[in-house]
């Protein structure tokens, strides 16, 4: 019997991690995440190919979160996250929270607007839409607080407490369409927050941190609220297949244990970032500081040591 719209059979035999790691690709996302990989390395060859530098750890992150999407999606992870509570928990978790933040901490705007070429006077290329994009009233709405913590929220509660998700899992492109989402509302979550690429709504470092934490112990609470269930509390979940040989409750209570963990990793991670770059931002700013001390001979020393002497003066 079919499950889904997903062409997988019930019998899958119980979960192990060898199976759930064996090859099985979903078209839709293993063509994303080819394109994203050639479109990024067109750009870094783009670069080195005119002599400008492109950082290493920036490729080698983008490319990590092109794979995790890829270990999550085009795997059995995929076909056992349609009938197991607790695996679909771990590509949600993955695809929301550690993806994004990959994904992010490889600059692809940077990249796109560094290789793109420029289309000429008057005429608007990919580069100029890109620009566009950037600056617009619908890029400061979806980058602003007051969007992304809620819509961040609402992406648990909303989906897994009503009948949506449901719906959604009842078909290969609700269920795509469900994951594109989830990987959608972390990078807009996290953009603001960490991101090195440019973009309309970037406080200081001190507000990021806080707009962190605003949003992730809704996760811990959502963890918590599935593993002190007494019932299975998702219909797709509810009756899974004979083969697995798994308890349904249980399964939800491990599916919650993964909520409430994955809670605390992406916190720590987006903060070593958030940390790292206020140093970095901190170093830029004492060259920046220095060099105009160097070119204009400290003026700002020499007239504030003048104040000092002219009080001294006013004194005596």
């Amino acid at each position: 019997m079919d499950h889904s719209g997903h062409g997988m059979t019930m019998d899958l035999p119980p979960f192990t991690l060898g199976r759930g790691l064996a090859w099985s690709a979903d078209p839709f996302f293993l063509i994303a995440c080819l394109l994203g990989l050639a479109l990024y390395g067109w750009g870094v060859a783009r670069l080195v190919r005119r002599g400008d530098k492109w950082p290493v750890g920036r490729t080698v992150a983008f490319v990590a979160g092109v794979l995790s999407i890829a270990l999550m999606m085009c795997t059995k992870l995929n076909d056992y996250g349609m009938v197991m509570f607790s695996v679909h928990m771990v590509q949600h978790m993955v695809i929301s929270m550690v993806s994004p933040i990959l994904l992010l901490l490889g600059a692809p705007i940077t990249l796109a607007l560094r290789a793109l070429p420029p289309a000429g006077r008057g005429r608007k290329g990919p580069r100029e839409l890109l620009l566009m994009l950037l600056h617009s009233r619908y890029m400061r709405i979806i980058t602003h607080p007051a969007f992304t913590i809620p819509l961040f929220i609402a992406s648990l509660y909303a989906l897994y407490f009503t009948p949506l998700f449901d719906t959604l899992m009842g078909s290969q492109a609700g269920h795509i369409g469900m994951m594109v989402h989830f990987l959608a509302v972390g990078v807009v979550f996290f953009w603001p927050i960490m991101g090195v690429d440019p973009g309309p709504h970037r406080p200081g470092y001190l507000m990021r941190m806080l707009e962190l934490f605003a949003g992730m112990p809704f996760h811990a609470f959502f963890g918590i609220a599935l593993m002190m269930a007494s019932s299975p509390m998702v219909e797709t979940f509810k009756n899974p297949p004979a083969s697995l040989g798994i308890d349904a409750l249980s399964d939800q209570n491990a599916a919650g244990g993964i909520a409430w963990a994955f809670s605390e990793v992406p916190s720590v991670l987006v903060l070593l970032a958030l940390l790292f770059q206020w140093y970095a931002s901190e170093e830029r700013q004492a060259r920046r500081s220095d060099r105009a001390a160097d070119r204009d001979g400290d003026k700002e020393l020499a007239a504030y040591n003048a104040y000092l002497a002219s009080l001294n003066t006013r004194g005596g």
